[in-house]
């Protein structure tokens, strides 16, 4: 095995990287900012910090779109950049995991491995993993089992209902349900109720504190610039709005769950109920999604500790552990199975 290898989560809202050897998972922003169409401002953390605020000559964006690369020029830039600054300025040669999502086509998931061979990052070896096996090995399932495992990963644009069995993917369902929408729902209930605009990492940060907020029987206070009056204004929302507008895309993954649930062969299925629901994902933690899944199918729902990391860390798996490197294929003479 080479000395330097790299597990890649390529998410639309966070870009996650594995380093061997080093234990931890660097996760940043996965945005960049573009000043005068060509010079590169910032990047990552530093460029999300703009975001809603820059000036109409700074251009910024997220190279991906529900799940998938919408521009593959900037998504190199930034993995290049990223590498770079895992490497303290010095790339050198390494083998490249990558994550990719499985109902998408075989065009899109190409493009995520030209995206790291043409990335000037040195890559030696670029290996591609389906996102929901990762997903299974990070949560800690031993994905090669006969076990059937469902696995739910509510990323920032899309749901990913998968299951698994013998380090394969029975059936697999992408929808574009997600983070971001949560945030639309927000923001477009904030506007009605209130007549209040309010942009969206403010959405954002309502609805990670959705839970604390029940807790303390405490509403959301929000800043925004009033519709009728046009001027800024503070107002304090409460949580069961908050919580009445998310039920809507809460019930599409749940519907959708359901879907999938309903197309598994009957042995999976004793496996399923058996387990229960896997969910990961940065936006499953939303409070009150848990439970409802588990009203809804029935089934006991285990959440992830590491729902952001969960990909990256089962990307680490496959690169530390020979027992799960069949699980990754080259796409060079496109799915030609295990090295």
């Amino acid at each position: 095995m080479a000395s330097s290898a790299y597990g890649i989560d390529l998410g639309t809202c966070n870009i996650k990287i594995y380093e061997k050897g080093n234990e931890s998972v660097f996760c940043q922003k996965n945005i960049i900012a573009i000043e005068n169409k060509d010079y590169l401002f910032a990047y990552g953390d530093a460029a999300f910090d703009m975001y809603e605020k820059a000036p109409a000559n700074i251009h910024i964006s997220y190279p991906l779109c529900n799940g998938v690369i919408a521009d593959i020029k900037n998504m190199q830039t930034l993995v290049k950049c990223f590498i770079t600054d895992l490497c303290e300025g010095s790339v050198k040669p390494a083998d490249y995991f990558i994550a990719v999502p499985t109902d998408v086509t075989e065009v899109e998931k190409r493009a995520f491995y030209d995206l790291v061979k043409n990335a000037n990052v040195k890559a030696r070896k670029v290996m591609v993993v389906e996102k929901a096996i990762a997903d299974g090995l990070g949560l800690g399932i031993d994905v090669k089992n006969s076990q059937g495992v469902l696995v739910v990963d509510v990323g920032y644009d899309t749901t990913e209902i998968s299951i698994l069995s013998l380090g394969g993917i029975v059936l697999s369902k992408l929808i574009k349900v997600g983070g971001q929408k949560f945030d639309d729902a927000i923001r477009n209930a904030v506007r009605k109720e209130f007549n209040l605009i309010i942009g969206g990492k403010t959405a954002e940060k309502v609805k990670i504190s959705l839970s604390q907020l029940e807790e303390e029987g405490k509403g959301a206070v929000v800043y925004g610039r009033d519709i009728v009056t046009g001027l800024p204004v503070e107002r304090e929302i409460p949580t069961a709005l908050i919580v009445e507008c998310l039920i809507e895309h809460f019930n599409t993954i749940i519907d959708n769950v359901k879907v999938i649930l309903e197309r598994t062969p009957p042995e999976l299925a004793a496996d399923i109920y058996r387990q229960g629901i896997y969910l990961t994902g940065g936006a499953s933690q939303v409070g009150h999604l848990s439970q409802m899944i588990s009203n809804g199918t029935g089934l006991k729902v285990n959440v992830s500790d590491t729902p952001v990391e969960s990909v990256a860390l089962g990307l680490a798996k496959i690169i530390k552990e020979d027992n799960y490197k069949t699980v990754a294929y080259s796409i060079e003479g496109m799915g030609n199975g295990g090295r």
